[in-house]
Parts: structure tokens; sequence; C-alpha cells
């Protein structure tokens, strides 16, 4: 009957009509998820944040350091554009889009109540963090930093731990999606 009004069941409404109980579970489920996405956000941002202070410390100024013979390198560079050094004339705006997308996955974190969409966007709001720091407080410049990047496989650009967090959240998201799987815990079927 409630569908037939047009009423949607939500987390929030099921269980509305029933004794308080189930109500007030579905908030704390809601609230760990919302944990889990500030832990994966924290240690993605500590760990990209440290990684970064080590290279400026220990490898910026010196040869790269061969990892895995040719195929993997450390090799401290700062990069003032986007992937693969493009629009460095365009520092700005990548620093306004990393600010938005914060803001966007923070009104979203409201209403997740999936633990995998809790991670990829947790991994998202890590990296972006990441990098935003360097764009802000590194120089030239506030909103005009270099990124610090280090990890440099063989024919393919030099990145990140922040970039890697930002590519394995956004392939989550994506495959969260091709399963149907919605941030509030949905699933549809298209």
């Amino acid at each position: 009957m409630a569908e037939a009004e047009g009423v949607i069941d939500t987390p929030e409404s099921a269980g509305a009509d029933e004794s308080a109980g189930p109500e007030t579970e579905e908030r704390p489920r809601g609230k760990r998820k919302l944990a889990a996405l500030l832990v994966v956000a924290v240690l993605a941002y500590l760990l990209d944040l440290g990684s970064k202070m080590l290279v400026v410390a220990r490898l910026e100024g010196h040869e790269p350091i061969d990892v895995i013979g040719d195929l993997l390198r450390l090799n401290a560079i700062r990069n003032k554009g986007a992937a693969f050094g493009m629009g460095e004339a365009y520092t700005v705006i990548f620093t306004l889009i990393a600010a938005v997308v914060i803001t966007v996955i923070i009104r979203l974190s409201r209403k997740l109540y999936s633990l995998p969409w809790a991670i990829a966007l947790g991994l998202l709001l890590g990296g972006a963090l990441g990098n935003l720091t360097d764009r802000i407080f590194r120089s030239p410049g506030i909103f005009r930093g270099a990124v610090v990047d280090f990890i440099a496989p063989a024919h393919f650009a030099v990145f990140n731990l922040a970039d890697s967090a930002i590519v394995c959240g956004g392939i989550l998201i994506v495959l969260l999606s091709f399963r149907g799987l919605d941030p509030d815990g949905t699933i549809h079927k298209d």
C-alpha cells in the first residue's frame, strides 16, 4: 500500500510503524558506515602524507632507486598538473575540483549505509585530501602547489599513494554501480 501511494521505504523509514527497537538499530548501522569511511580516509591520507614527507626528506634531489629492476623505480618529482603532468597551467582548477569532490563525498556520507561504498568513498576522500594538501601547502604557493609524485613504473606516469587511493576508490565505485548497489545500501536491478 505504501508503494502504491508513491512512498518508498528507506533505511530511515523501514520499521517506522514497528516498535522503537528496529528504528534505533538502523541508526548505529549508518554511523558505523560513516566511521568506516573516516577510518579509510584517514589511513589513506596519513599513508600518503607520510610517504611524501619521507620522499621529500630522503629521495628528492637524489638518483632514482630501482625497486624491481627497470620495472619499478622510486623517483621524486613535483607535478603541477594532473595525471601524466598535463594541465600545468590549471593547478587552481585542480584544487577547486578536489575541494568539490571532498564536499560531495561529505554530503553523500549522510546517506551511507553500505560498507563497500564507505570504503570506496573513504579512498577517494583520503586521496583527494592528500593531493589537495600538496596543492595548498607546497611551493610555489597556495592553491598552486606541485604534488609530490614518486612511484615510477616503467612506461607509465609517475604517481603517489593519493593517486592510487583515488583510482582504487573509483574502480570500486564502478564495480558497485555495475552490481546495482547504492550508497544507501539498496540494490536496484536495471
